[in-house]
């Protein structure tokens, strides 16, 4: 048999599970590249340039618009182009590759209700109508992945062996919402391990105390709250719009000028707002640094000196070959892991 002949058949069962994936990558509202949330996503950020150009006095034509929002440099330079990897890897390789690694939700959740049924009884049934229970329980996941996702970044600041791979995500020189996948698969494995904890134990104690299994509202399979915010927030923080919170909002709402000082390379701006879409556990731990009104100037990336670290080989196998280098001679203040033992962001 030759071999086109020993691989048709693969290759006919293969397409179908590939558009599959494909439409539930695009298609899908609670897919983070849906099609939906990026078109809205843009469509604010034409608004929110429109607004400002129109306030200033400046023209307001679809060019020089684009221009604003897509600049050369999203995919023309070497860390557009490294970000373009990342997206394509994380997407399709990734889950495959790592997917055993990542804890179950829903085992975590059930660990939890009955480790706390054994500790305190079964509790009856609470005498709530079933749809403020479940307003409860979407409202309380929202809040444990937020909690979540803060203590996650906290601590991959904070602890250098955890810097050295989420290191990577800040080596991106510009910002984009491709910027987003720009994660070490070791630092991903991590994160998703930790909202399985956080969102599995809320659950299992949501579940505990409502006496019943309860449902979260969700859309497309995603909590309600995480959609909403895939759909205004998200895609914008990984940007170089400076849509900004301020006031009691700058205190909630985690806005994409809150991320862009996340990234800056300026030392006052460094182990600050670490939250997802919140900015409500900045505020409560301190890290809160809410955004001038008026965009700032700012520069992005790491201290890179002797690395590539805008190459996907580069970048990838970096952390592991500074931690063997830390391991032999501790790095240098300025060099290695600055921005885990407070130096930086």
């Amino acid at each position: 048999m030759s071999l086109p002949a020993a691989i048709s058949p693969f290759l006919s069962g293969l397409a179908p599970k590939l558009g599959q994936t494909l439409g539930d990558l695009f298609l899908r509202p609670g897919s983070s590249i849906s099609l939906a949330s990026l078109a809205c996503a843009f469509a604010i950020a034409v608004g929110y340039v429109v607004v400002k150009r129109h306030q200033r006095g400046r023209p307001v034509r679809l060019r020089l618009i684009l221009r604003a929002l897509l600049p050369r440099r999203f995919l023309a330079s070497a860390s557009g182009r490294v970000d373009i990897g990342f997206f394509l890897f994380n997407t399709f390789a990734a889950g495959v590759l790592f997917g055993w690694a990542i804890l179950s939700t829903h085992a975590m959740s059930i660990f939890a209700h009955e480790g706390l049924a054994r500790l305190f009884g079964a509790m009856k049934p609470a005498p709530v109508p079933h749809l403020s229970a479940s307003a409860a329980m979407t409202v309380v996941l929202f809040l444990a992945y937020e909690l979540g996702y803060w203590v996650d970044h906290y601590l991959k600041h904070r602890i250098p062996l955890l810097w050295e791979f989420h290191r990577v995500h800040h080596t991106a020189e510009h910002l984009s919402p491709l910027t987003n996948f720009r994660v070490h698969p070791l630092d991903s494995i991590l994160f998703l391990n930790s909202l399985a904890l956080f969102i599995g134990a809320a659950h299992g104690t949501m579940t505990w105390l409502l006496g019943a299994p309860t449902q979260a509202v969700l859309l497309s399979g995603t909590n309600v709250l995480t959609l909403a915010f895939l759909f205004l927030l998200v895609h914008l923080q990984h940007s170089h719009i400076w849509i900004t919170t301020r006031g009691l909002a700058g205190r909630l709402i985690q806005s994409p000028a809150h991320h862009q000082l996340h990234h800056s390379t300026n030392p006052a701006h460094f182990n600050k707002n670490f939250g997802g879409n919140l900015s409500v556990f900045d505020w409560l731990f301190g890290t809160l640094l809410i955004p001038a009104a008026e965009p700032q100037r700012l520069t992005f990336g790491v201290e890179a000196k002797g690395e590539r670290p805008q190459s996907m080989e580069g970048v990838v196998l970096t952390p592991f070959a500074r931690l063997w280098r830390r391991q032999r001679t501790p790095l240098p203040q300025g060099e290695g892991g600055a921005r885990a033992i407070g130096v930086g962001g």
